[in-house]
């Protein structure tokens, strides 16, 4: 997956915490072959650290996220 640049589909973590409509946060997500710092919009509020999946692009360098549990044993 290291040559796709589409963040969409990617997991990553809550480097700022979100603010559900009244402001974004930031996540931070492996993407081609680095890490990388996106604005993370959430319908909710989320928390520092929260592990999150992103949903859909808005635009450059900002995604739509939602809280995430990975399956027990995936990492």
């Amino acid at each position: 997956m290291n040559g796709d640049s589409s963040a969409v589909g990617r997991v990553g973590e809550l480097v700022h915490a979100t603010r559900g409509p009244d402001g974004p946060g930031e996540v931070r997500l492996r993407i081609r072959g680095g890490t990388e710092i996106y604005l993370a919009w959430s319908e909710e509020p989320l928390p520092l650290g929260t592990c999150v999946l992103v949903v859909e692009s808005r635009g450059a360098r900002t995604v739509g996220v939602v809280p995430w549990s990975d399956l027990p044993g995936a990492r």
